[in-house]
């Protein structure tokens, strides 16, 4: 899936059914869904998770968890906004 095609699943009420759990973390959290974003990714050891991991508790506040799941994607903390960042992370993940 591209990223334009992902951009476009937003404005379904659900999530393609094809989507990784990290996609589909992104996905909840761009519709304003932080818990159901959180529950897709808690689970999975994959490091494209962690990476949705860290920049959901970024954007919650957590800056300690956020850097524990940093570490964890082998990415560094972000330090552009945080649109930016679900940007490039979608990106990323998408193509």
């Amino acid at each position: 899936m591209s990223f334009a095609e992902f951009e476009a699943s937003l404005h379904q009420t659900n999530p393609p059914a094809a989507l990784s759990p990290a996609l589909a973390g992104l996905w909840h959290d761009a519709k304003g869904d932080w818990d159901a974003a959180h529950r897709c990714v808690q689970d999975d050891n994959s490091a494209e998770a962690a990476w949705v991991h860290a920049y959901l508790h970024r954007k919650e506040g957590d800056a300690s968890n956020a850097a524990y799941w940093y570490a964890r994607a082998r990415q560094p903390v972000a330090e552009v906004s945080l649109e930016e960042e679900w940007t490039a992370i979608t990106r990323a993940l998408a193509e």
